[in-house]
């Protein structure tokens, strides 16, 4: 999967640092579900034993090249895949060095074109915080809903809890 100036394709061995900064970043488990620190050795062996196969892992990770440098942006996740329902849900991480560059949108409309025209999902969805206007407008630009507020979903820093928001983005939206 390619536009003329990014390319998402599977981990490679050489993907090993980048990996272990983007799961390992602090501010990123604020919204994922990571309680602790991924070792190099963890994360290697997930490259070495992916099976690339969609269907039997019920996930899959790729990484966002840039095509003119080669250098890695991030990474984009189809996870919690449920078979019976034809639904995954979307997990994107962008460095911050390439925020805000239009990456985040380029990256979502090649993974929702492949989600939904190659492996024939009917719907996907992301777990957005409330209080974050930069992914609201990441998932809103390419044609995800906001269809509930979820209170209290994530857990503060310091004590206390945040909003989420479901995000989801159907099939039919592509046409």
């Amino acid at each position: 999967m390619q536009d003329n100036n990014l390319r998402l394709r599977a981990p490679e061995p050489e993907d090993l640092e980048m990996m272990y900064k983007l799961e390992n970043e602090p501010l990123n488990w604020k919204v994922g579900c990571s309680t602790m620190p991924y070792s190099r050795f963890t994360l290697k062996q997930y490259i070495e034993q992916s099976t690339n196969d969609f269907f039997a892992d019920k996930q899959m990770r790729l990484m966002v090249e840039d095509l003119l440098d080669g250098k890695v942006l991030g990474c984009v996740d189809l996870t919690n895949f449920e078979p019976l329902h034809d639904r995954a849900e979307v997990g994107i991480a962008i460095v911050p060095e390439h925020r805000k560059e239009g990456v985040g949108g380029r990256v979502l409309q090649m993974l929702c074109c492949y989600a939904f025209d190659f492996l024939h999902l009917h719907q996907l969805v992301a777990y957005v915080p409330s209080d974050n206007e930069a992914s609201l407008r990441l998932f809103r630009g390419q044609g995800f809903t906001e269809e509930h507020l979820l209170k209290d979903w994530l857990r503060r820093d310091g004590g206390g809890y945040r909003d989420a928001v479901l995000m989801v983005r159907f099939k039919e939206s592509l046409r």
